[in-house]
């Protein structure tokens, strides 16, 4: 049941992502804007716990820029004490100190692009964008 109310989440997630950005494709067209902070989306839905009985979260990080040739890097989320129960691969998110978590090993990421992770905490980490550098 978890599986499948992830799995609905997530093809939320990604029918919204996708409507901002055709949206902001065309919204784009007319006002040639940059990209900015909310260019990043940034969505978590509990996942299947581990076996441990340990809460399992999924992160997406999605690139709504409005722009088709829009890549954002140096993408920093504010996350407080982040910290995982399971390993995550370090080049897709990682800690860096309080407060500040690196997206993609700073490295950019194209619009349309979406990022994603599993972690386990007894607890969701709320997790919002902080600093980006549009290319």
């Amino acid at each position: 049941m978890a599986v499948l109310r992830s799995t609905a989440t997530s093809s939320l997630f990604i029918l919204g992502v996708f409507a901002a950005f055709v949206a902001g494709c065309a919204m784009g067209a007319v006002m040639n804007e940059k990209c900015s902070k909310s260019s990043m989306e940034v969505s978590q839905s509990p996942t299947v716990p581990l076996p441990s009985g340990i809460p399992q979260y999924t992160v997406e990080m999605a690139n709504t820029c409005s722009r088709s040739n829009c890549s954002v890097s140096h993408i920093h989320l504010k996350c407080g004490m982040f910290t995982s129960a399971t390993l995550i691969n370090p080049k897709i998110f990682k800690r860096l100190r309080y407060n500040d978590c690196l997206v993609n090993d700073g490295n950019p990421l194209s619009s349309g692009v979406i990022l994603s992770f599993k972690y386990a905490s007894s607890f969701p980490y709320p997790l919002s964008v902080s600093y980006l550098r549009c290319d």
